[in-house]
């Protein structure tokens, strides 16, 4: 079975949080970091950029499109299609794919470079990486979203794995990301592997998303011990 078949087999036949991970995340464990009420609910604007409906009735959509402001963008990630709301546009829409963890990934084996962990006095070098490198939506406080951690070499922040999405019995590994001058040496694994062994180790599940068509890191992912469950539509919106 192909890439293709094994995306077209894959049903999600009732909702669960997985299909609406922002919302929930933004609902639970993130509701210090969000704006809005339980019909919508948006990330505090310079935590990041995700914006979430409870769903696709009237009352919510016209919720969600109130938390945009003109001039600014917010990204829509869920399994459900994405219905427009009225006086916003979509600027942007993609297919991407969430994979969850099978079972409790192990922690590296070995490690050629120390991790550390980053934080708030790291805040300007992780921000300078994610611009540059474009892992997905990232400002200066989405830090604070879960635990970053990283490689330094010569003191320069080398490449950087994190959490993002988080919420009862789950956490989303993102963030993952390498300086151009240091790719090669296998750091985007090393990270991602010790962030979902962290994840596991507090007895939760760990799962993140891809592009569609990013097949490199699928693979890595899979390698990892990730199985695809399912595409997921993502849509950036702005005021019309």
């Amino acid at each position: 079975m192909g890439f293709a078949d094994t995306i077209a087999a894959m049903k999600t036949p009732s909702e669960t949080p997985l299909d609406r991970p922002a919302w929930h995340a933004l609902n639970s464990v993130h509701l210090p970091l969000s704006v809005g009420d339980a019909r919508a609910r948006r990330y505090d604007p310079q935590v990041n950029r995700f914006a979430s409906a409870r769903d696709g009735a009237p009352d919510a959509q016209i919720a969600l499109a109130a938390l945009v402001q003109p001039g600014e963008q917010v990204y829509v990630l869920q399994v459900p299609d994405i219905a427009v709301p009225e006086g916003l546009v979509a600027v942007r829409r993609a297919l991407g794919v969430q994979l969850v963890a099978q079972a409790p990934v192990a922690p590296p084996e070995s490690r050629a470079y120390r991790i550390v962990a980053l934080g708030p006095d790291d805040a300007v070098d992780m921000l300078a990486l994610a611009t540059l490198t474009e892992p997905g939506p990232f400002l200066s406080q989405t830090h604070r979203m879960g635990q970053f951690v990283g490689v330094r070499v010569d003191g320069r922040l080398a490449a950087m794995a994190g959490e993002r999405f988080r919420f009862p019995g789950y956490t989303e590994v993102s963030g993952v990301c390498t300086h151009p001058d240091f790719r090669g040496h296998g750091l985007a694994k090393q990270l991602s592997r010790h962030v979902a062994a962290a994840i596991a180790a507090r007895g939760e599940t760990a799962f993140l998303h891809s592009w569609k068509d990013n097949a490199a890191a699928i693979a890595l992912y899979e390698a990892l011990g990730f199985q695809l469950r399912c595409e997921v539509q993502v849509a950036v919106l702005e005021r019309a």
